[in-house]
């Protein structure tokens, strides 16, 4: 089955083509004539892909700069978290067609930069370099923090931490243990912030940045429920808020484009009456609104404030369980097994 598209988890890459040098018998490469030609595809200082092969793939596109790392270096960031199953980490900025360079932690080596990679000069030791696809990949904790650090803002590392826990690559309980093990390393400051900020129940980055706009911005609770099953007083469940202050009695709604279609639509208007028919106060934000801070959080405060007018009414919060630590730990000792078991 196909995954959807704002699953948090990617599918595996299908059919990723590594580039190749110039060969003049025109064997294993393109000679220099065809290279010039229609044919083949030029993705870094003599290195070439057939021009059928797209790089819209964001693995494809992180293939082929990976060939360019020197011995013992390794793709990190964004581009290592999605080899490693991060679905939002697509290489591309908020705008969703920037194309973001690709990281490359070099260790000990060197290379000459481009715009196409963005060259991370800091110790890499063998333990933290593994292998993804053929492809030198740092392992998770190191290339989560090196994605939080090289981050456009602080928000956006949060949403970074957010979107890793989502695809179920870490924790915020194994990244800190991670942060607090590399104290002196550059921008550790946003990488203790962006934790103590994190959520491991947002399912999206819009989610992240509204909650982001409700605690720094609008200066609401910090301790607001992320993605909180709410039921009503015969233990039905009513729905699942984004956002829930469960004192307020506020549920919040991200409205992002897949709820375009109108069986989601259809969907959205029943919660909202469920919610709304069992006392709670119902606000909506989509992801134009985010544009525009200020607005939203006027509609923020205000929504609050009828909140906090109404009696309490029927519904009830049953916040998810954190087993995200226990998924992983689970994960881990299956991984051991099959490696053990592969090397009898």
């Amino acid at each position: 089955m196909a995954a959807h598209r704002w699953d948090p988890v990617c599918p595996t890459p299908r059919g990723l083509v590594r580039p190749v040098p110039l060969d003049p018998a025109g064997e294993d490469g393109p000679t220099k004539r065809q290279a010039s030609g229609p044919h083949w595809r030029r993705t870094s200082q003599g290195l070439y892909v057939p021009a059928s092969v797209s790089d819209q793939l964001p693995e494809q596109r992180i293939l082929e700069q990976s060939v360019r790392l020197p011995r013992g270096g390794a793709v990190t960031g964004w581009a290592a978290c999605r080899l490693w199953g991060g679905s939002f980490f697509d290489g591309l900025g908020r705008d969703g067609t920037t194309r973001l360079p690709v990281p490359l932690a070099l260790g000990a080596g060197n290379i000459r930069g481009d715009r196409q990679v963005r060259l991370v000069r800091e110790p890499l030791t063998s333990e933290e370099v593994m292998r993804r696809y053929g492809i030198p990949c740092c392992a998770v904790e190191r290339a989560v923090f090196d994605a939080v650090r090289l981050a456009p803002d602080d928000r956006e590392a949060v949403v970074v931490l957010d979107m890793a826990a989502a695809a179920v690559l870490t924790s915020v309980t194994r990244m800190r243990v991670y942060v607090g093990a590399h104290p002196r390393r550059r921008r550790i400051a946003r990488a203790r912030l962006a934790l103590a900020l994190a959520s491991e129940h947002s399912r999206s980055p819009n989610e992240t940045r509204l909650r982001l706009v409700w605690v720094l911005d609008a200066g609401l609770p910090a301790d607001v429920l992320v993605n909180c099953p709410v039921h009503d007083k015969w233990g039905r469940l009513l729905g699942i808020a984004d956002l829930l202050d469960p004192v307020a009695g506020l549920a919040v709604e991200f409205d992002g484009a897949d709820h375009r279609g109108a069986g989601r639509h259809t969907r959205d208007v029943a919660k909202d009456e469920a919610f709304r028919d069992s006392g709670l106060e119902v606000a909506r934000v989509t992801g134009l609104d985010l544009a525009d801070r200020p607005h939203v959080v006027r509609r923020l405060l205000a929504a609050h404030a009828r909140a906090t007018s109404r009696p309490r009414g029927t519904w009830e919060a049953r916040p998810p369980a954190s087993t995200l630590d226990t998924l992983l730990d689970e994960r881990d000792g299956r991984d051991r097994v099959h490696q053990e078991l592969n090397a009898l």
